[in-house]
């Protein structure tokens, strides 16, 4: 599937599905239960995206006081912002998928797939990540290839290769390892 057909599907297709849904629930329990449920989850998701938030901010802030990378608090605090913005989405698909991002035992368990198929994804070459020196583009921004280096990307076991030059997805990455 193409990326813009999966644009399309989530652009269009999710919402069209999320009113049939809200149109259904509402023939069946009535128009104010349901625009009840929509306000309530609104309300409950932010409280929690709050509350989780604060807890993986202050989880953020101990690793960094301990001298480590905060990454699996990270990763829990971007799944927490994603689960916000699909709580404020009115509907119940986006809600059930908001809620399952902002509980800890559930977002552990998507966090762990996402984590699969992005290595997936390194080890196939369907994601690049590229390392650029910081100090050889204009205004500092890395273009060119690392010190002692004929650039492209040296995948384990293959051969190098640019891929910039085949449209693959890149991630720019500075010198210090950070985004």
């Amino acid at each position: 599937m193409s990326v813009l057909s999966r644009l399309a599907l989530l652009f269009v297709g999710v919402p069209l599905l999320e009113l049939f849904i809200l149109i259904q629930l509402g023939q069946l329990v009535g128009l104010w239960p349901t625009i009840g449920l929509v306000v309530v989850t609104g309300f409950a998701g932010a409280t929690l995206a709050r509350m989780e938030g604060l807890r993986t901010l202050w989880s953020i802030r101990g690793e960094m006081a301990r001298g480590r990378l905060p990454g699996q608090a990270l990763f829990d605090g971007l799944a927490i912002l994603v689960g916000g913005a699909l709580l404020l989405t009115p509907g119940i698909l986006t809600d059930l998928v908001g809620f399952s991002f902002l509980l800890p035992p559930t977002r552990k368990v998507l966090l762990r797939g996402i984590r699969k198929r992005v290595e997936g994804g390194l080890k196939s070459g369907a994601i690049q990540v590229t390392r650029f020196s910081a100090s050889s583009g204009p205004l500092g921004w890395g273009t060119g290839p690392p010190a002692g280096s004929e650039g492209g990307f040296q995948p384990p076991g293959g051969e190098s290769r640019n891929p910039r030059a085949s449209g693959e997805i890149v991630v720019d990455m500075d010198e210090e390892g950070s985004a």
